[in-house]
């Protein structure tokens, strides 16, 4: 299926603005998608220049999909320096609600879907938290490898999230002001100092409470549900996106409607992936994507769940197929 690329910028109020990367089908069918990347990275995550990736898939499949570069990352500016900084709550508050209104005024409705990658999803569930009227507004999620804290021991962890995230780039940041992951080969994309700050705070601490004004996201979730969601974990991913701490922070999210699928041979598939080439690798096409495509379809039609929040989390083990299996925690 045909489609066309239009870039559109996206002002805030509080300075800066986001960038939006649009894949409209000629004949786009169900509600669009939003994408959310994670951090030291930028919605490249999800289309690459050669026209492979997930949105681009999407878009072939009838979807018209909407890829946000957070501020300062990707397109978007200001770019990360000394004494330009903004918060994950800036972030939160301000960028997730001007994205959401931009999606539904280009798409001309008043709901879609969204997809998140790592972090992002983290950022999207605590909008969720501090904004309950977004629920309405968003039909279903996707979640590729989201956690917030890194409780699994072994090598990967110890070097990725102890000894850099955690030792090194804090130590970096301060010394330059912001963090420069691209330069240092750490991500795709810099960050924001207090930005890193606030991330490497909520790896760390048991309780997810804002660094800023301590505003309790996991007591928030209790009481408002998240949309129905589904939660893809690689089973390599030994670090950034381990299937325990995925399994943790659904956990963490409240009681909702949700399915966690496995991404490896014990699955069906034919590789173990990893955090990145969930997304990244060329047989996602066939083995990964048409899972989060499925999980929109089947909610396309469904309108916004009134029942209590205390809903048992079990229900949508129901929509799981031979490929979507619970880790062992």
């Amino acid at each position: 299926m045909d489609y066309q690329v239009s870039r559109h910028r996206i002002a805030i109020a509080s300075g800066g603005e986001l960038h939006l990367t649009r894949f409209r089908p000629t004949h786009p069918r169900g509600l669009p998608v939003l994408c959310w990347h994670g951090a030291i990275e930028s919605g490249r995550i999800f289309h690459s220049r050669s026209g492979k990736g997930l949105a681009p898939w999407l878009a072939q499949q009838g979807r018209d999909v909407m890829v946000i570069d957070q501020r300062g990352r990707g397109s978007a500016l200001p770019r990360p320096a000394r004494g330009v900084s903004f918060s994950q709550r800036d972030v939160i508050i301000e960028e997730i609600t001007a994205a959401l209104d931009r999606c539904c005024q280009l798409g001309g409705v008043t709901r879609c879907h969204v997809m998140a990658h790592s972090w992002g999803g983290v950022l999207i569930a605590a909008h969720l938290a501090r904004v309950p009227g977004s629920r309405d507004r968003i039909a279903s999620q996707v979640y590729f490898g989201t956690k917030r804290r890194v409780r699994v021991q072994n090598p990967s962890k110890w070097l990725y999230i102890d000894v850099i995230w955690k030792g090194l780039a804090p130590a970096v940041r301060r010394l330059c002001g912001y963090l420069p992951a691209r330069r240092l080969r750490w991500g795709s994309d810099d960050e924001y100092a207090a930005s890193h700050a606030h991330s490497v705070a909520w790896v760390r601490d048991t309780a997810w409470r804002d660094p800023e004004d301590g505003f309790d996201y996991a007591e928030a979730l209790a009481q408002t549900e998240l949309p129905p969601t589904l939660y893809l974990a690689g089973s390599r991913d030994r670090a950034l996106g381990h299937p325990r701490d995925v399994a943790r922070f659904i956990d963490e999210c409240g009681p909702h409607r949700h399915a966690l699928s496995l991404l490896g041979r014990t699955s069906g598939l034919t590789r173990d992936y990893g955090h990145l080439d969930m997304l990244t690798h060329p047989h996602a096409a066939t083995e990964v994507y048409p899972q989060a495509l499925a999980w929109c379809q089947a909610h396309d039609d469904t309108a916004p769940d009134r029942e209590s929040p205390a809903r048992s989390r079990s229900e949508t083990g129901k929509r799981q197929g031979p490929n979507d299996k619970t880790p062992s925690r």
